[in-house]
């Protein structure tokens, strides 16, 4: 018997915002709403993972445990740091020092990486 991870949850104060940005970031759609969640994903793909943004009153509260890291798929990386900072990722410091990669929230304060393109 297995399992596999068929959607990632995270809390959200404004599950419309979220959405609209990390479909931008992603290039995913809206694939889901129900109650007070709004789901995306590829859109193209049944079996992928996708993301819920539930609709939570609860307070953010330090370092997400768990957290997204992109990696730019043409190449591009000062061009895609600054696609997500003008769609409102800002940079944030969780104590990661000198790391050669950039350090990001979202519009919630939520963490997540940008690395660098993987050489051929």
């Amino acid at each position: 018997m297995a399992v596999r991870i068929t959607e990632l949850v995270l809390d959200s104060h404004d599950p419309d915002r979220l959405a609209t940005f990390w479909c931008a970031v992603l290039g995913w759609s809206v694939v889901d709403r129900r109650g007070h969640e709004i789901e995306i994903g590829p859109g193209d793909d049944s079996t992928a993972t996708t993301l819920v943004l539930y609709r939570s009153s609860d307070p953010k509260r330090g370092k997400l445990r768990l957290h997204f890291d992109l990696r730019p798929t043409d190449g591009d990386y000062a061009g895609e740091l600054a696609r997500l900072q003008a769609l409102g990722a800002v940079s944030t410091d969780v104590g990661q020092k000198d790391v050669p990669w950039a350090v990001l929230a979202d519009p919630e304060g939520n963490e997540f990486c940008l690395l660098h393109p993987l050489s051929g």
